[in-house]
């Protein structure tokens, strides 16, 4: 970071001033920036894990011989099925609006901000982000308990019951993150709201403030220029 004219440049970052950093465009650029990384990670995070998905049922050795419940079958294929089609719609979400918002960024002007569909494809980028991260994991981590149970169920019953033992606590302590994540967020969204609003009504107050000054000193100035009017015409 240097320091040029009273304005500070960082490698990556557009040059703004410090007043106009919560101007609307700069605050549309920092909402543009949040969505290039949810779609980032949710198009990684995807890729990865319903390739997983594939290659574990593509690998699953499975015969008639294993006396494996036809409810856990069902069971795994319903769910690999669902792993594989919600990541795969994340990743096609993200491979559709993530070049349009990296084109804008890397131009790193704030004044194009408004050329990104970030703030009309929203709602799809929040999908594509809890498609991959909340109901994606989720998915995931019955995956692995019902893959699991299938694969072990023929040799030892005691083994797949195991794996359903400790998914069970990680499945809380996931969700109990993710509860508290999103409560967390929310709290932050909502001072940086409070003290945005806060910062509007200072500066309305400031504002009417002085207005009335100034109307004030211009009533003044009117008296003061009505009087030496009169005196001149009485002398």
């Amino acid at each position: 970071m240097s320091n040029h004219g009273g304005a500070a440049v960082t490698v990556g970052v557009p040059v703004m001033l410090a007043e106009n950093l919560n101007s609307p465009a700069y605050v549309s650029w920092r909402k543009l920036q949040l969505s290039k990384a949810k779609l980032k990670a949710s198009s990684k995070t995807s890729a990865l894990l319903s390739g997983f998905a594939m290659v574990a049922m593509v690998e699953v050795n499975l015969s008639k011989d294993m006396m494996v419940p036809t409810e856990m079958l069902i069971a795994f294929t319903v769910c690999t099925t669902l792993l594989v089609a919600v990541h795969m719609l994340a990743l096609m979400i993200s491979t559709c609006i993530l070049p349009n918002i990296d084109a804008v960024c890397s131009l790193n002007s704030v004044n194009l901000v408004h050329e990104s569909p970030h703030e009309r494809l929203h709602w799809y980028i929040e999908t594509a982000w809890a498609f991959s991260t909340l109901l994606g994991l989720i998915l995931f981590l019955f995956e692995i308990a019902i893959l699991c149970w299938v694969k072990f169920y023929g040799i030892s019953e005691l083994a797949a019951w195991s794996a359903c033992v400790v998914l069970v606590p990680v499945l809380i302590v996931f969700i109990a993150f993710a509860v508290h994540f999103y409560q967390t967020m929310v709290a932050h969204k909502y001072e940086v709201s409070r003290c945005g609003i806060r910062e509007l009504e200072l500066l309305k107050e400031q504002i009417e403030a002085n207005d009335t000054n100034g109307t004030h000193g211009q009533g003044m100035s009117t008296d003061v220029s009505s009087y030496r009017y009169g005196h001149a015409q009485i002398v």
